[in-house]
């Protein structure tokens, strides 16, 4: 077998021990080689001079000595070298160990090296810190899967019951079948809604592939013009104040990103209530904000509402359409052009805030007291050319 083909351990036992045996070299040559210089440098015609060291052994002895030294130095060396790699592989075995145990699904483990903090123990920490991180990848991950299966399991059942009640029923004429297939469309259109939310935020997650030069602005003006109907069909007044607001990203998420904030914010709201949206530059960001009035959300429920699927209670406003990314009655209105992905679904602020971080920015989202939310995003702000 190769040097190459052994493990890690043994080679290092051998380059520890190699260099442990070149030491022992080094230093008889460095002793022998002056004494032998000593006898060389006798003039010629007279009797050679015998070389002694302080106790009375002769070159010869001294040599012979130094070969039989050498030759039991090698199992030593060899040994400490051993010793030597165990003692330095040590916390690479327990790396090892904890990433074999991981891989069968026990992502709780963690390495924990502790003391003394080297290069290894720096690495532990660093894989501690990804473990975690994958964990709640994982875990984020299982909670969506299941919960995707149920919100896409509801409109489907609905669905089937639909078409099975209209089928069944020996009296239906052309009014009823048709009404059946409007319900029918409705619900179609539901489920094409979510799949499309779910693919904006799967996207979103993936991160940002194309880093445009873009306003916010124009963006915010755009997604505005195309609600303004569905504004005024529920009774709200849409205000903005848009300055010039350069930043850099995926064009399609961010104009995603506004959408969803513009629709919570209609969605999510009373009568002659209003919706503000304001862009502007501050030092070296741009900052989106859109503020709504509406009913009261608790504080401590913000941070729950990021996350995919979740609603508020119906008790908690008195509406059961859920705020934030819970977004209303289901079915939408159809309005707009088809870029607010989160109809229902409790999908709406988990897009914000996926869009966010993959733009590297950041999300700060408050309830006002008097009801509905603020909700500002920061990018890094772009020079024009």
């Amino acid at each position: 077998m190769t040097l190459a083909g052994r493990s890690l351990q043994t080679r290092l036992a051998l380059a520890y021990a190699a260099g442990f045996y070149a030491a022992g070299v080094l230093v008889l040559v460095l002793v022998a080689v002056p004494l032998a210089g000593v006898d060389a440098a006798t003039p010629v015609g007279r009797p050679a001079a015998k070389v002694t060291t302080q106790s009375g052994i002769g070159l010869p002895q001294l040599l012979t000595g130094s070969a039989v030294a050498l030759v039991l130095l090698i199992p030593v060396a060899l040994a400490l070298g051993r010793l030597v790699s165990d003692r330095f592989l040590r916390p690479l075995r327990a790396i090892t160990a904890t990433a074999r145990t991981m891989s069968t699904g026990s992502l709780h483990r963690r390495l924990d090296l502790g003391e003394p903090m080297d290069e290894l123990t720096e690495l532990g920490r660093t894989l501690d810190n990804l473990f975690a991180r994958l964990q709640a990848s994982f875990d984020s991950q299982r909670h969506f899967v299941a919960n995707a299966s149920h919100e896409l399991r509801t409109p489907l059942a609905g669905l089937r019951t639909l078409l099975e009640v209209a089928v069944a029923d020996p009296d239906a004429d052309t009014g009823s079948l048709r009404a059946a297939c409007q319900e029918a469309l409705a619900l179609s259109g539901d489920q094409e809604r979510l799949v499309q939310a779910l693919l904006t935020l799967a996207t979103s997650e993936r991160g940002v592939t194309r880093w445009d030069t873009l306003d916010l602005a124009h963006v915010a003006g755009t997604v505005l013009a195309s609600r303004r109907r569905q504004a005024a069909e529920r009774g709200i007044g849409l205000a903005e104040h848009l300055t010039p607001a350069v930043t850099a990203g995926d064009p399609r998420l961010i104009e995603s990103l506004v959408a969803n904030l513009v629709d919570n914010a209609i969605r999510h709201n009373h009568p002659d209530g209003h919706v503000e949206v304001t862009t502007r530059t501050s030092g070296t960001q741009v900052a989106l904000t859109v503020t709504n009035s509406g009913p009261v959300v608790p504080a401590d429920d913000l941070q729950r509402l990021c996350r995919p699927f979740q609603r508020l209670a119906p008790d908690r406003h008195g509406r059961g359409d859920g705020h934030g990314d819970g977004h209303g009655d289901g079915h939408g209105d159809g309005h707009g052009d088809g870029h607010g992905d989160g109809h229902g679904h409790g999908l709406g602020l988990a897009i914000v805030d996926a869009v966010t971080r993959a733009h590297r920015a950041t999300l700060t989202a408050d309830a006002r007291p008097e009801g509905g939310l603020s909700v500002t995003v920061r990018f890094a702000q772009i020079s024009q050319p």
